[in-house]
């Protein structure tokens, strides 16, 4: 005789209902990710202009705190060159180009 498979519930919703931010918290979220963008994109605007002329198309990582960007044709080897000199600190990713767009829409 075999076994009746036991019937499965079906949950729908939220994986970790317990875990829900505020709207608050999610407002405090997005000006922090606003305030870190703001203080690369200085970096980028400055750096923009020469780096434009002989790596179009390149990607660059740049560190606020530091101040320090990297360059490279792979996005991800631009955030391996970043994390050997700072491994635990974020980088944000630009596209050296006239939008600094690294993304596709």
């Amino acid at each position: 005789m075999t076994n009746p498979k036991p019937i499965r519930t079906i949950r729908r919703g939220r994986i970790f209902p317990d875990i829900q931010w505020s709207e608050e918290k999610k407002a405090q979220w997005k000006a922090q990710q606003e305030a870190f963008y703001q203080r690369c994109k200085v970096i980028f605007d400055r750096v923009q202009p020469e780096l434009i002329k002989t790596h179009h198309n390149w990607y660059l990582a740049v560190e606020p705190e530091s101040g320090d960007y990297f360059t490279d044709t792979d996005e991800l080897a631009a955030i391996n060159k970043s994390r050997q000199l700072y491994p635990n600190a974020p980088v944000f990713i630009f596209r050296i180009n006239e939008t600094g767009i690294a993304g596709t829409i």
